[in-house]
């Protein structure tokens, strides 16, 4: 049995890739290669970088899926492929090849050690809940019941974010 999954990806970084867009639809090819079936990706979104809108522009997109394992299986997975696009996790929140966020899990609500679901921070990024709200608009935050197209207007980061034509 599958479970639907969301994840958020994102880059500012695109190292030897033509472009970032390029970049982040190689990382949703690496998601099907690894298992993630029925893959819907929303457009990507422009947004100046946080917390320092000096580094480069990101871009930012979700993904939709249905995933076979358990929600610590696909961290591990989306480990994997961050780190064979070179993600280094040496300085928070620098320039980053590419981040894959689980953001959840079919509305499950967990809170470990090495996972806290649905995502703690997305709801408060305009540049994950503009391309949810594009891709699942009947998306509830499993926590407080919002829908997404509330939580993109209360969001607080990520203001400018903006989807690009396909």
């Amino acid at each position: 049995m599958s479970t639907s999954v969301i994840i958020a990806l994102g880059s500012n970084d695109k190292g030897a890739w033509p472009d970032i867009s390029a970049l982040l639809d190689a990382a949703v090819h690496d998601l099907e290669s690894a298992g993630l079936g029925d893959v819907r990706r929303s457009r990507w979104w422009r947004s100046a970088a946080w917390p320092d809108p000096t580094d480069p522009p990101f871009l930012n997109g979700v993904a939709q899926g249905a995933w076979a394992g358990t929600a610590l299986e696909l961290m591990t997975t989306l480990s994997g492929i961050e780190a064979r696009f070179g993600r280094e996790r040496s300085v928070k929140n620098a320039p980053r090849m590419l981040d894959l966020d689980l953001i959840d899990f079919s509305g499950q609500v967990l809170n470990l050690p090495d996972l806290i679901l649905p995502h703690p921070r997305a709801v408060d990024r305009v540049f994950v809940m503009g391309p949810l709200a594009e891709l699942v608009p009947g998306w509830r935050d499993p926590v407080s019941g919002r829908p997404v197209t509330a939580l993109v207007e209360t969001a607080r980061v990520g203001r400018d974010a903006v989807p690009l034509d396909r």
